[in-house]
């Protein structure tokens, strides 16, 4: 509840410059130690054996955060645009934003593919679909690091490890805050005066990230990796939330949509291709709860290919008349 000046942009501030001087040095190791690439470029039958999901559509539901992801809509209308100056800062941030996440994806897809010995040692990392991840980013990077620019292991691990923890602390600050956001939406929406006060939301929003946590995890306190699974899916989803309320504005605005329109319609598309392969998954695990859980996103999805119809359609016949551009 505290203003996002107050302790959210600062510590963000000092990480964003750690993660700055950790893709640096990165990137200085990876120019001068020219690491080889020892994972297979497509694993074919040996991705079958490790359980992996088709390439098509797991590969358009992923984390893609430097491409086209729903959580970053949410961050931008709720904490980014009350730390920016000016609204002509929005494309200099948004664009510089992007390339950072690029940069950084390029980076993990080095770091997990060229930082071990041999593919025998890469394998040991990936014996299944679900295993791997941050110990091959933390460690493979470690050694290119240490080939690199000679940083010792042990501390090119705990700066990575660090460069990690960074991310997981950030995203979690935004999302609980984004969240109390949301419900304080709600008391305004269906007029519930507790929901519209900051810390009775404040609270649901909390509490919920408690259930979930130890009431689905138990007392480890692992219950969000419980429905990790649809994190990708449901992440997409909302990515076509969000172009779909730019398309809306570009349309009524008299703008060109095709730029928003075409990505919509296609991540849409794969979102509900994987909900369904992923139901079929669960299915034959016996996973009751995340069947439960995927047959009401792919409800959802189906609200907002309905919604985005409607409102493309309403939006189509009102287009140039309805708004007009910032500054004008």
């Amino acid at each position: 509840v505290l203003p996002v000046w107050l302790l959210l942009q600062p510590r963000d501030y000092i990480n964003g410059m750690q993660l700055v001087i950790a893709l640096f040095v990165i990137y200085v190791s990876v120019l001068l130690g020219n690491p080889e690439i020892v994972a297979p470029a497509y694993n074919g039958a040996a991705a079958s054996a490790l359980g992996a999901p088709p390439l098509v559509p797991l590969l358009f539901v992923t984390i893609a955060c430097g491409a086209l992801s729903g959580f970053h809509g949410l961050v931008a209308s709720g904490t980014t645009s009350k730390q920016l100056d000016r609204e002509t800062d929005v494309r200099f941030v948004g664009y510089g934003g992007a390339t950072g996440e690029g940069l950084l994806a390029l980076a993990s897809i080095i770091l997990c593919t060229a930082g071990f010995a041999s593919t025998a040692d890469w394998e040991v990392y990936y014996s299944s679909f679900t295993a791997g991840g941050m110990p091959a980013f933390i460690n493979g990077g470690a050694r290119i690091v240490n080939d690199g620019i000679g940083l010792p292991v042990e501390f090119s691990t705990t700066l990575l490890a660090v460069m990690a923890v960074l991310f997981a602390a950030t995203t979690m600050d935004t999302g609980v805050r984004l969240q109390r956001y949301i419900v304080q939406e709600w008391g305004d929406i269906y007029n519930i005066p507790f929901l519209k006060k900051k810390f009775p939301a404040t609270l649901v929003a909390v509490g919920a990230c408690f259930l979930l946590a130890f009431g689905a995890g138990g007392g480890t306190g692992t219950g969000g990796m419980v429905i990790w699974p649809l994190f990708g899916t449901t992440n997409q989803l909302l990515a076509s939330l969000t172009l779909l309320v730019i398309s809306v504005i570009l349309l009524r605005l008299g703008r060109p949509v095709r730029y928003t329109l075409i990505p919509l319609t296609f991540v849409l598309l794969m979102a509900t291709w994987a909900l369904l392969i992923q139901l079929r998954d669960f299915w034959n695990q016996g996973n009751y709860l995340l069947i439960v859980m995927d047959l009401l996103i792919l409800g959802a999805t189906i609200m907002v290919a309905l919604e985005a119809v409607g409102a493309l359609r309403g939006a189509w016949s009102d287009r140039g008349k309805g708004l007009k551009p910032a500054g004008r």
